[in-house]
């Protein structure tokens, strides 16, 4: 309600990962992403471009997770960076620390790890 701007998670998608696809191997995106299915290795974005993650709840990553901003409600394990703004659904399952600049938590959501506040001279 009160957020800055900066913290608004992106409308568009650019790049849908669908519930039945599954990726082996890390995968670099900028824009909008979103993940139905499984990815098995490292998501990032270019440091260049802020993007936007979207894990839904039936989505699975396992591995580490590093952009800008980041809205989960699936499982994830391995350790999430948001840059900007992270926001952990009531579904969101997180084994692994999660590094963030803002973060909202809703009620149900686990995280089997640290929560880490990146200061404003760490963030990348």
């Amino acid at each position: 309600m009160f957020f800055k701007k900066s913290n608004r998670v992106q409308n568009t998608i650019d790049t849908l990962i669908g519930v039945d696809t599954r990726i082996e191997g890390n995968v670099h995106f900028s824009g909008g992403l979103r993940i139905d299915g499984a990815v098995l290795g490292a998501i990032t974005e270019p440091n260049d471009k802020p993007s936007t993650l979207i894990l839904s709840e039936h989505g699975r990553v396992e591995g580490a997770i590093t952009a800008s901003k980041v809205v989960v409600n699936g499982t994830v394990v391995g350790p999430v960076k948001a840059n900007q703004f992270i926001e952990l659904q009531s579904k969101a399952r997180i084994t692994g620390d999660v590094y963030y600049s803002s973060l909202e938590m809703h009620t149900g959501a686990v995280v089997e790890g640290k929560l880490v506040y990146l200061s404003e001279q760490v963030t990348e």
